[in-house]
């Protein structure tokens, strides 16, 4: 639903597993279903048909093609049961994509293969692949490109439908701006975090259980390894999903207080349970904090290099002592999900039980003199609280934690322009509307899942 769509999508690491499926080096793994193969065992139903939206059929093939889709843009590997809640979750989505198609179709929008092509180029140059790695990865997975290319244009023609139709009757006042801008410049003496969000609406109440049911699920691929940005981009209903669901930096108190109060109680790196608040469920996840403007932080005399002693904390992601190059290569990919999701030690040994074959060590302090010249290198280049590059030793991958507290980052006060306030301010009046319009889309829409 996202207004200004940018592909839609995130490569988990170019599409790599959880790690306790990359960390095996047995036969079976070797033979594991692809993304295609796994998603067709729940999502046909023998006749063919997943769900008619106002007399327009979506295929089984539609389904398995996007639940396929996900699950290799996640790296997810669900269980029978979690698959079941994921056919459910991309079906609903299918069935809303189908309601904004036809909506652009009944008012003549169209979307040009240029405009596609860019998207894709986009989704290419954000996660670091060339084309035609992005086909292989499409290709291995069973994935066919037209799957892709579908679901962006769905995106983009949703985008102007809503910008065609309401565009012209949001107005931003001068008040609005005023207000606003004040804020921003009293919240300058605030604590800022960086937060990403998956929002799903509630339509009515008697939606309201089916709904926190679905986000609940979706916690709980979060927490099985799933990437939050994979998951947002392909769930929520907010513009924000073609971010990866990055709401960017929010002062204390921004927020609906729902979100704010669950908000005050995260630490970097967590991700919430839903929350109800004003128009649906959120999830969000607490990536990192700024102090306020002011704020007296360490200099860098006081902050400690990496000499000396150093409290370490260790993740091995052992693959046995003569890995295949492509397993290695892949479980170096599931090291760097994992490192994404590190803020410390404090919460370290909880992150990595969550993904299974992962191995959590204490260090305690240690004489950086007495670990290997490629440690010590690897070391030298990060800050307290950071984490190293992963690497690959002869017990497997590996991140080396430092537990020394992180520096607190200075928050800038960056004071927008009255011409961005006033465009952030119409983003997200046209946000709210495009809510509604697809609210009444569906009440009005006769689908029948099956």
């Amino acid at each position: 639903m996202a207004l200004a769509a940018s592909g839609g999508i995130v490569l988990a690491a170019h599409n790599a597993p959880k790690a306790a499926q990359l960390a095996s080096n047995s036969p079976a793994a070797a033979t594991q279903p692809s993304a295609s193969e796994l998603a067709g065992t729940v999502a046909n139903n023998g006749d063919g048909i997943a769900a008619i939206v106002n007399d327009t059929p979506i295929s089984n093939y539609d389904l398995q093609q996007r639940m396929a889709l996900f699950l290799a843009t996640s790296g997810v590997r669900p269980n029978p049961d979690a698959l079941k809640s994921i056919r459910e979750q991309v079906l609903r989505q299918l069935e809303t994509e189908r309601l904004e198609l036809l909506e652009a179709q009944k008012n003549n929008v169209t979307v040009a293969p240029a405009d596609v092509d860019k998207a894709i180029n986009n989704i290419v140059s954000d996660n670091h692949l060339t084309m035609d790695q992005l086909k292989n990865l499409m290709a291995q997975s069973g994935v066919a490109m037209a799957t892709l290319r579908s679901q962006i244009a769905t995106q983009i023609a949703w985008s102007k439908v809503v910008q065609d139709q309401y565009g012209d009757r949001v107005h931003v006042t001068p008040e609005e701006i005023d207000a606003e801008l004040n804020r921003i410049k009293n919240g300058t003496n605030k604590p800022r975090f960086h937060v990403l969000e998956i929002f799903e609406s509630v339509d009515t109440p008697e939606q309201d259980a089916k709904i926190l049911k679905d986000m609940t699920d979706l916690y709980n691929q979060i927490e099985q390894g799933a990437p939050f940005s994979a998951v947002a981009r392909q769930f929520s209903q907010n513009p924000t999903a073609a971010q990866g669901g990055d709401l960017g930096w929010v002062q204390a108190g921004q927020l609906p207080a729902e979100l704010d109060t669950a908000l005050k109680s995260m630490h970097p790196g967590d991700v919430s349970q839903p929350i109800r608040s004003t128009g649906g469920y959120y999830i969000l996840q607490y990536r990192e904090r700024q102090e306020p403007a002011g704020t007296k932080l360490p200099t860098a005399a006081q902050v400690q290099p990496a000499t000396g002693s150093l409290p370490l904390a260790r993740v091995l992601l052992p693959i046995g002592t003569k890995p295949s190059k492509e397993l290695a290569e892949r479980a170096m990919q599931a090291a760097g999900i994992l490192r994404s999701h590190i803020a410390g030690c404090e919460r370290l040994k909880d992150i990595v039980s969550k993904m299974p074959g992962a191995i959590y060590m204490s260090l305690g302090t240690m004489r950086l003199t007495d670990l290997s010249a490629e440690i010590q290198s690897a070391l030298g280049k990060t800050e307290p609280g950071d984490s190293t590059e992963p690497f690959q030793s002869a017990a497997g991958i590996e991140i080396i934690v430092r537990c020394d507290k992180a520096m607190p980052k200075a928050s800038v006060a960056v004071i927008p322009s009255r011409d961005e306030i006033e465009q952030e301010l119409y983003e997200d009046q046209m946000s709210v509307i495009a809510r509604r319009y697809l609210r009444d889309l569906r009440r009005d829409a006769d689908v029948e899942t099956r």
